[in-house]
């Protein structure tokens, strides 16, 4: 299967899925989503593979959503049919981010995210989807979307990975959290030198390995299925309702105008990253 956004590698048990629009900070387009959807379904269907690595290209792990895709401006003619009532954005949103980030929750098999650079919004919701997490020293966790008037992104995976109180913190005030912070409060597993990254990634899929494939994948389950009787598939659910109220009222409306007049958040981080050349390549 030939990939335009995403590349696929496979070998000695482990897959590597890499997000591939570096010039874009990896901002998550409907065609990358779907090719991330295609290539863990590649994975699944090899015997062959124990382990997948979710990585990105470039400086950046994801910038979130391509939202230049969702407003009137940049979206097809295709899009803009299927958004155009609130019953269409619920499907559309549910199908394309709800349903394909639980799928990568409940693959089967274990998955570690590589996460370098800044990982915003749905990008820390992607890499939040994964088993484990190893950053980079250079790796920051954001997500500002309530500063747009948005609830957060359609998975609120902070009260899960931060506490109740650090995720209030971190979603009111739209702050960043380095990496350091992110180990301490139990979201990332490891934390690497950023030319160390893919070296200790790999290690520990090989690691991985040595578990017999359905051992991981039972103790895998089971671990979720703990979180589910905790609640977590409901609150998933709670707050996806919660989000598509929240984005279809007047303020986020207005908001939406505003972030398309000033450019989406993978600009922002292109103006940031601007003649700095100390970037991961």
């Amino acid at each position: 299967m030939k990939f335009q956004t995403i590349t696929y590698e496979a070998g000695d048990g482990i897959a590597s899925i890499s997000l591939d629009r570096p010039d874009s900070a990896n901002a998550q387009s409907m065609q990358l989503i779907e090719e991330l959807d295609s290539a863990f379904d590649l994975a699944g269907a090899d015997d062959a593979v124990r382990v997948v690595i979710l990585r990105a290209n470039g400086r950046h792990f994801s910038a979130g959503h391509d939202l230049k895709e969702l407003v009137v401006a940049g979206a097809s003619d295709e899009l803009r049919e299927i958004r155009s009532t609130p019953e269409g954005k619920y499907r559309h949103e549910k199908q394309m981010y709800l349903d394909k980030c639980r799928k990568i929750y409940d693959f089967p098999k274990p998955t570690i995210a590589a996460v370098q650079g800044s990982c915003v919004a749905a990008g820390m919701m992607l890499a939040c989807m994964c088993d484990l997490i190893v950053a980079s020293e250079d790796a920051e966790f954001q997500n500002p979307v309530l500063r747009m008037s948005g609830a957060a992104v359609e998975l609120l995976v902070e009260p899960w990975e931060l506490g109740m109180r650090k995720a209030k913190e971190f979603l009111f005030t739209g702050e960043a959290i380095d990496a350091h912070e992110a180990w301490r409060l139990g979201m990332v597993n490891k934390v690497v030198a950023p030319d160390q990254l893919d070296g200790a990634v790999r290690d520990m899929a090989e690691r991985i390995c040595l578990v017999p494939p359905i051992t991981a994948q039972m103790v895998k389950q089971s671990i979720n299925q703990t979180f589910e009787f905790m609640g977590k598939g409901h609150s998933w659910n709670y707050h996806f309702m919660a989000h598509h109220f929240t984005h279809n009222t007047a303020a986020a409306a207005n908001a939406l105008a505003e972030r398309e007049k000033k450019g989406s958040m993978r600009e922002v981080i292109a103006d940031r990253d601007k003649g700095d050349t100390s970037a991961r390549s």
